[in-house]
């Protein structure tokens, strides 16, 4: 059985849709409103007609401010897309960087709580940005499409209504998927979590249940409005 969600996007490896993911309420996730990735910059030319043909329209693309990045013009691959550039972290924070970044732990989902706790505003910009994008799919990556990609994609399925298990099983699709490119990283995440007594599923289901997404992104500054658009775009 093909996986619909899985997308052969050419030169890029971690490409897959968010859409068709069950949700609380007995429905699911649309497919075609929202895409996870690893950085276009990979993409064949090939690889940019696909984009466009699945029916991206606009690109939000996750950095990190005050580091080196290594963001491309989408519109130089083609003009009529859309991108929106978001610092989702913040590298000048130097107690996060000492915290998370200095021991290897950025890599890893267990950072998630600590950068949702810090930049609820920055968070709050990418559902933001999702919600009001123009129309077509909309396209979310970073450099790997591992976690800050990660984090933007377990707060817009919370807000789905996506269980903690789903989501933490969308998650580690990202490992395997870039062992081309990556062939250690999977076994690194995995003993890594390990030996912080934990593993993707139990890491990523903590930060789903401590997380009231709506209150979350209301204190980001979302609007009931803007929460709901974000919702439907997801959800239908």
């Amino acid at each position: 059985m093909v996986d619909r969600r899985e997308l052969e996007w050419d030169g890029c490896l971690n490409v897959r849709d968010l859409g068709g993911l069950r949700t609380t309420d007995g429905g699911q996730t649309r497919l075609g409103a929202v895409v996870r990735s690893d950085h276009p910059r990979y993409l064949t030319p090939s690889g940019w007609a696909a984009l466009w043909d699945y029916g991206i329209r606009t690109v939000i693309t996750l950095e990190t401010d005050n580091v080196p990045n290594t963001s491309i013009d989408v519109r130089d691959h083609h003009p009529a897309l859309i991108q929106v550039r978001i610092g989702i972290e913040d590298g000048a924070d130097a107690e996060f960087v000492a915290r998370w970044a200095d021991n290897g732990l950025w890599g890893t989902p267990l950072y998630y709580a600590d950068a949702l706790a810090r930049w609820p505003d920055r968070h709050a910009t990418v559902v933001a940005a999702v919600a009001h994008a123009a129309p077509g799919g909309v396209l979310v990556h970073c450099g790997r499409g591992c976690d800050r990609t990660g984090i933007a994609s377990l707060i817009l399925l919370a807000l789905a209504g996506v269980s903690a298990g789903d989501i933490a099983a969308d998650y580690a699709r990202s490992a395997a998927r870039l062992a081309a490119r990556e062939p250690e990283y999977q076994q690194w995440l995995s003993a890594t979590l390990a030996e912080h007594g934990t593993s993707v599923t139990q890491a990523i289901a903590a930060v789903v249940s401590s997380l009231d997404v709506t209150t979350y992104l209301r204190h980001g500054g979302l609007t009931d409005d803007d929460i709901s658009l974000a919702r439907r775009r997801l959800a239908g």
